[in-house]
C-alpha cells in the first residue's frame, strides 16, 4: 500500500470517527456553533452526516475526486465554528483545559486537513496526465530503457 492510499485511509476513519462522534455526543460540537446561525443541534447532525458520507466516500477510486472536494467544502464550511472557539475561549466540556493557545493554532490546521483532503483525493501531487484512467503519465523501467536505446541509435547513425 502506498504512502497516498495509506493516509487515505487514515483521513477517512478520521472523518468517520468524528462524524459518529457528533451523533454520539452532540452537545460540544453544539458549543461551538456560532450563534448567529440557525439550528445549532441540526447543523451538528448534518455536518456528521456529510463527515461520514464524505470519509467513506474517498476511499473507492470512483467517488475519490468529489469527495475530496466535498472535505475541501466541509472543512471550509466548519471554520466559522473553529474562528468562535477560539475568538469566544469555548471549552469542548464544561470545564475543559483546552489551552487557548492551542484553539488559535488549531485555525491553520484546516489549511492541512484541505491540503490532506486534496493530495488523498489525488487532485493534487497527480501525475500530468489527469481524468484518463490506468494513465499514471509515468514510464515504466521498460520504456525508459527502451526510449535510451531507440535514442542511442539514432545517435550513432
Amino acid at each position: 500500500m502506498s504512502l497516498q492510499a495509506a493516509l487515505r485511509v487514515v483521513l477517512a476513519l478520521g472523518m468517520v470517527a468524528i462524524g459518529f462522534a457528533h451523533f454520539a455526543n452532540p452537545e460540544p460540537f453544539v458549543r461551538i456553533v456560532p450563534g448567529f446561525l440557525p439550528a445549532p443541534l441540526a447543523l451538528v447532525y448534518l455536518s456528521g452526516v456529510f463527515e461520514v458520507l464524505l470519509g467513506v466516500a474517498i476511499l473507492p477510486a470512483r467517488t475519490r475526486r468529489l469527495a475530496g472536494f466535498g472535505l475541501v467544502a466541509l472543512y471550509i464550511a466548519v471554520f466559522p465554528a473553529n474562528i468562535y472557539m477560539a475568538v469566544n475561549q469555548i471549552q469542548l466540556s464544561p470545564g475543559g483545559t483546552f489551552p487557548v493557545w492551542a484553539m488559535w493554532a488549531r485555525l491553520p490546521l484546516q489549511l492541512v486537513l484541505i491540503a490532506w483532503a486534496l493530495w488523498a483525493a489525488q487532485i493534487i501531487g497527480r501525475p500530468s496526465v489527469i481524468g484518463r484512467p490506468g494513465v499514471t503519465g509515468r514510464k515504466t523501467d521498460d520504456e525508459s530503457r527502451s526510449r535510451s536505446s531507440a535514442s542511442s541509435r539514432a545517435e550513432t547513425r
